[in-house]
């Protein structure tokens, strides 16, 4: 059979395949290999004695063991310990913890060469083989040797133990292979204790030179003609394989009572020196000294593939024990490689996926997670092995076509095939045949419309064909070196890949659209509208447009395995080997999470992606991606959207903080920093002055204290200079401040200090910045400068203390200087500014860190009586300290401050275009008066009439004084249909847009119109701005605060009323207006539940419920801090709604403000009513609330409407309530009716 079987072989040409090589390493002749289980390490011993730690993803040398003398022929990794054991020529086996990077200890016995170790998969077990024609098997704990394998009579090549029996096969230069029992051995040394027989010197001895009786030889196999260099198990099945210095790879199989060669492979043409079975498909692999590695198909017994060197010997084989991983030694070094593409073929299709699994065409849907064949790909007469890269590399689905499911399947056979499937939509039912199939040759192939598809053939010519496979047309590339074709994003475009570039080609018109300099690209995705595409090359991302104009690049360290477009925004995902990672199209990237196996992203929906993994099993993944979305924002400027996450995100961390201070944004970044040194750095960054004080004052050195001055100088802030100097001890710098700030008082009480101190010249500065001439004379005196006294003293006139000086001058022989006839009195310079502080450098705020809608809630949260509620509005009296039992004590903690930045996104403008209706044209008048030349004037347009025509906001038709017009403009727009409340501010409309100015005696007054634009679009000047607003909305927050809800509720009322007769002269105001609105709506609701609460005294049960919605209405943190306390007090105390209150006290320690010192009692207080509530875990009554089912709030009931349920609302305050309000007007703003259909308050228009 052999010999039949060697004709065939003869008869039959081996395919010379092209390697998958995913590392390669340049080093001396490599003996031994080892893969890590669990890491992407590889071991490899070298013929120099080194052995090397490599990183094959990252391609890194991690470390060198150098402690052999001689070759190392054999390494090993342990299976669960961090320790590999090695073996040489020096006789020696050393074991090593590569973690602490050194060997911990040498095992000897053998007498000559040691040609493998291995250590046991569950076992302490090192077995090593030797040229002393010995097999050894070694406890690595008690680091004995256990057993002596005798029976060959030549060295032994290899031995390894078998993966799950108690077998050891081994291989010797005898020309045998022995298939030994450790049985025996396992019994004695795991199961059961050794016998004392056993443990005699005598038996010792015996086992060392004859062999002991707990491993025997079970089969002995014997069909080589030379010497074996190689034996090893199959994982799974009774099977050995060997290679020999015959040339020859046989195959043996095992049963109980004996073993059979099966067949013997022949193709060497030089020793064999390594032959293992692959892993993961029927193979086997073998190299040999003659520069190739051969794969065998077990089922066929043929050779399929061959990779040859052309100068390396093949010495040792390895394969991973859980991937698909292979690692060849060789004279050179090493190679890690692969025999085929893991990557599944798949394409995504609306909500489905088509993909190929075990020889069929799958469909899955995303929505339902069904998943079925549809189509077999099995051919007559197809027998190509699996595993050697016969599988279909790619697969195309014809998203055109909506008619049929046509799909390009395409495959590396024969140098590069496709197949072309048809086949009726998916009706539930599976099939297995396609109604049609077609196939050709082709390098690449693409669809390129509803009936026509692309394919770029051997030749490099691109062929359009039609779906009957047909040519319809053939035309050359825009690179003669193309060699693959990818989706243009349009129909009949195409990306076409040469050697260092990818072309956008347009394939009717025959033009290049663009062109983009890249390294070779491996995919191309396309976002869900085709206005972007990621291109993905080896080891980066390059992001275009549609034009293939490129935004960003990002480049990565390890390879790029896919990715995928977020279906809602413009973030690409993609993975490598290990983790998630994102890009966006200005080139910010980072990581969402990690991967414990490769995975290939399909789809990504919201923080769901959809993938398949190598064994094409569909997985779906939860992903968050608020850093990304929160970069995204950032950088399209919607502003609204940053500050939302920034209240409700988790985002922390040095690198989002370090991308907020690269993008100019620190005062954002804040809100993220809790550490006092950071948020100094970033306070004074962002001028603000108030927050670095405060930090500064926490921290207390020096250097920040002088940082603060120099920041406080810079915008004009003198007082807190002064504080700073006076923190730091800067007395020359204190006395300058004083000086140019004219502060004399000051200047005395530092030259005082001066005098105090004894610093004389600091003294005398002090005196001269003073003026103070007898001050100077006196400190010179004291100091014994006698000459520059009497100097002093008698230029400024002080004729007694220059008699004086010049008597102690002659009593001390000096003769007294003469004076300068030209002196000059130096006195300090007038301060320009004496007032408490200089005018102040402006320090721009971006609109994250103040925009103008919360200039009202920053202006009352400075006011002292904004800190602390005042009476017993806020509930006090539910105090959980008149629960003895519990121990607890309720807190007065003045509330967090507010927040200006506590309202969420900007409104989008609703462009309304103006109203170009033509002036009334009253035409001309007659002439009179034949040839006299005189005409009459034409009749012109009046300014009330001009406001009318020219503008459709009802504050210029009520400056016009067309009430009942403001009234019905008000009406379509917010179906007001209560005016009562805006009575005041329209007629103030009318009467603020002309002033009266005083006639001739016994005539009336002139009427001035006063406009805010003029010409032929002129319009009236409006009373009422967006500030008189801010100002009503800043005491509307002090009365709320301070418990006056009927004031506090009058002053929303207010500004719902006035804010439709706000004319805004921008976009920024016209969003200011819409979210003051909301404002009033959240407050008022908020008010209407605190006086239904009060209402229900009687009812704890309702109390509850009130209480847990008034904290869901959208309010300052300062106010929602003192809804949730009272919540969490009503639900803890009044109806023992334990669960509740331990969510509103969770919620209330999540708030930014709870963790400062102020608040430190309240803090105290939630916890022990969180620990008390988690204890009882129940409630006593059952409430209508759930706060995980979100739900927006009836306002004419004051009841939850849940997700789901129908809803209407108010056209004006956008309030919610049931279908059956319908028609009725607003409980809220009392404005409008609930449930028109209206266009919503006129925003801003630019004026022509």
């Amino acid at each position: 059979r052999a010999g039949a079987w060697g004709q065939a072989l003869g008869a039959r040409s081996l395919t010379g395949g092209t390697m998958l090589t995913k590392f390669e390493s340049k080093s001396n002749r490599v003996k031994g290999l080892a893969f890590h289980p669990a890491r992407p390490w590889i071991l490899t011993s070298l013929h120099n004695g080194v052995i090397q730690l490599w990183d094959y993803c990252m391609g890194t040398l991690l470390e060198k063991f150098d402690e052999h003398d001689g070759p190392v022929r054999g390494v090993d990794f342990h299976s669960s310990q961090p320790l590999i054991v090695s073996g040489g020529d020096d006789y020696k086996i050393k074991v090593w913890d590569y973690k602490l990077r050194r060997c911990l200890f040498t095992l000897l016995g053998h007498l000559d060469y040691i040609r493998t170790v291995q250590f046991h998969n569950e076992y302490p077990w090192i077995i090593s083989a030797s040229d002393d024609q010995t097999i050894r098997i070694w406890n690595w704990q008690s680091r004995v040797c256990i057993n002596v394998l005798t029976g060959h009579n030549h060295y032994v090549m290899c031995a390894g133990f078998h993966p799950k029996d108690d077998l050891v096969v081994s291989a010797s230069l005898d020309q045998t292979v022995r298939v030994w029992d450790t049985s025996g051995l396992r019994k004695k040394h795991v199961r059961g204790a050794p016998s004392a027989e056993d443990n005699g010197v005598v038996g010792r001895v015996n086992a060392d030179l004859f062999g002991g009786t707990d491993a025997v030889v079970k089969y002995v196999l014997e069909g080589h003609d030379r010497g074996v260099n190689w034996a090893s198990f199959h994982p799974t099945l009774p099977l050995v394989v060997s290679g020999a210095d015959d040339r020859q790879v046989k195959l043996w199989r095992m049963n109980e009572t004996k073993a059979w060669e099966v067949d013997t492979m022949r193709g060497h043409s030089n020793n064999v020196s390594c032959v293992i079975f692959h892993p993961k498909h029927e193979l086997i692999m073998s190299n040999s000294e003659d520069r190739s590695i051969r794969v065998w198909d077990i089922s066929k017994r043929l050779g399929v593939q061959t990779f040859r060197r052309e100068k390396d010997r093949f010495w040792i084989l390895a394969a991973h024990p859980s991937q698909n991983l292979l690692a060849a030694g060789h004279d050179s070094g090493m190679i890690v490689f692969k025999l085929e593409r893991e990557r599944p073929a798949y394409d995504v299709h609306g909500g489905s996926m088509t993909y190929v699994k075990d020889r069929y065409l799958r469909q899955h849907d995303f929505g339902s997670s069904r998943d079925a064949a549809i189509v077999s790909l099995w051919r007559a007469g197809n027998s190509q092995t699996p595993g050697i890269g016969h599988s279909p590399r790619t697969l195309l689905y014809n998203h055109f076509n909506p008619a049929e499911s046509n799909v390009l399947v395409l495959s590396d056979m024969e140098g590069g095939t496709y197949d072309l499937l048809t086949f009726p939509n998916s009706t539930g039912s599976s099939q297995t045949e396609p109604s049609d199939s077609r196939r050709g040759s082709a390098l690449s192939a693409i669809f390129l419309a509803r009936n026509r598809f692309a394919v770029l053939d051997k030749s490099r010519q691109i062929i359009v064909k039609n779906l009957q496979n047909e040519e319809v047309k053939r035309l050359a590339p825009p690179q003669a070196s193309a060699d693959c074709l990818f989706f243009g994003g349009v129909s009949g475009r195409m990306l076409v890949r040469s050697e260092d570039r990818v072309t956008l080609f347009e394939q009717a018109s025959r033009r290049v659209l663009g062109e983009l300099q890249v390294p070779r690209i491996k995919y191309v995705v396309w976002n869900k509208d085709c206005s972007q595409v990621a291109l993905l090359t080896k080891h980066s991302v390059v992001i275009c447009n549609r034009d293939l104009e490129q935004q960003a690049t990002v480049t990565e360290t390890v390879r790029v395995k896919s990715g995928g477009w977020d279906s809602r925004q413009k973030i690409f995902i993609y993975t490598t080997a290990n983790l998630i990672k994102y890009a966006l199209p200005n080139g910010d990237a980072g990581i969402i999470r990690s991967l414990d196996a490769p995975m290939y992203v399909t789809k990504v929906h919201g923080n769901q992606l959809f993938c398949v993994d190598r064994e094409c099993r569909v997985r779906t993944l939860t992903i968050d991606t608020t850093e990304a979305k929160f970069k995204l924002a950032l950088d399209e400027k919607r502003y609204g959207d940053v500050m939302q996450m920034v209240r409700s995100a988790s985002l922390c961390g040095k690198a989002i903080i370090s991308y907020l201070q690269k993008k100019g944004f620190p005062e954002v970044a804040l809100h993220f920093v809790e550490d006092n040194k950071t948020r100094f750095r970033l306070a004074l960054e962002c001028g603000n002055i108030e927050v670095a004080m405060n930090v500064a004052h926490e921290l207390g050195d020096d250097q920040s204290w002088a940082e603060l001055g120099q920041e406080a100088l810079r915008q004009g802030n003198h007082q807190v200079v002064e504080m700073a100097y006076q923190r730091t001890k800067d007395f020359e710098r204190l006395s300058f401040l004083y000086l140019v700030t004219g502060n004399l008082d000051k200047l005395r009480k530092m030259c005082k200090i001066a005098e105090l101190r004894g610093d004389n010249m600091s003294r005398f500065q002090n005196a001269l910045f003073l003026g103070d001439a007898e001050e100077r004379v006196k400190v010179l005196e004291e100091t014994q400068q006698l000459s520059l006294a009497y100097l002093t003293a008698a230029t400024h006139g002080l004729d007694e203390a220059a008699e004086r000086l010049k008597l102690a001058l002659e009593r001390a022989n000096l003769t007294p200087p003469d004076l300068p006839t030209d002196a000059t009195l130096l006195q300090p310079p007038t301060p320009i500014i004496r007032a408490e502080n200089w005018p102040l450098l402006t320090v721009q705020k971006t609109v994250l860190e103040n925009p103008a809608i919360y200039d009202a809630a920053a202006g009352a949260d400075d006011d002292d009586d904004f800190q602390d509620p005042a009476g017993d509005g806020w509930g006090d009296d539910l105090g959980l300290g008149d629960d003895d039992d519990l121990g607890l004590d309720t807190p007065r903690a003045a509330p967090a401050e507010v927040d200006p930045n506590a309202w969420g996104d900007d409104l989008d403008d609703l462009d309304l275009g103006d109203d170009d209706d033509d002036d009334m044209d009253l035409g001309g008048a007659a002439k009179v008066g034949g040839g006299a030349g005189f005409s009459v004037p034409t009749a012109g347009v009046s300014p009330s009439a001009a406001y009318v025509n020219n503008s459709s906001h009802c504050a210029d038709h009520a400056a016009a004084g067309a009430i009942e017009s403001a009234m019905n403009l008000l009406h379509r727009q917010i179906a007001a249909a209560d005016f009562l409340g805006m009575k005041e501010h329209l007629f103030a409309a009318m009467l603020g847009a002309s002033v009266s100015l005083p006639g001739l005696p016994l005539t009336p007054s002139l009427s001035i119109p006063l406009q805010r634009s003029t010409g032929e679009k002129a319009l009236p000047l409006t009373p009422l701005k967006i500030a008189h607003l801010k100002e009503e909305l800043r005491n509307a927050f002090r009365a709320f605060h301070a418990a006056q809800f009927a004031d506090s509720k009058a002053g929303f009322l207010s500004i719902l009323a006035g804010a439709p007769l706000v004319v805004p002269t921008s976009r920024a105001e016209s969003d200011e207006v819409l979210e003051m609105v909301e404002v009033c709506r959240e407050y008022i609701t908020g008010i209407r539940l605190k006086e239904a609460i009060d209402a229900a005294g009687s009812d704890p049960v309702r109390q509850t419920e009130l209480s847990a919605y008034f904290t869901h209405c959208n309010m300052q943190p300062a106010h929602l801090l003192l809804a949730l306390r009272q919540a969490m007090a009503t639900a803890f105390k009044k109806s023992k709604c334990y669960i509740l209150a331990a969510g509103f006290a969770q919620r209330l320690l999540e708030l930014p403000d709870m963790s400062s010192e102020r608040n430190a009692s309240l803090r105290s207080t939630a916890m022990k009513v969180m620990k008390k509530s988690n204890q009882e875990a129940r409630n006593e009554v059952e409430v209508d609330y759930d706060e995980r089912n979100p739900f927006e709030l009836d306002c004419e009931e004051l009841t939850p409407v849940y997700r789901g349920a129908d809803v209407v609302h108010c056209p004006y305050c956008k309030s919610a309530y049931k279908p059956k309000a319908r028609g009725k007007r607003c409980k809220t703003c009392g404005i409008a009716v609930i449930g028109k259909k209206t266009l919503g308050l006129l925003k801003y228009v630019p004026m022509r």
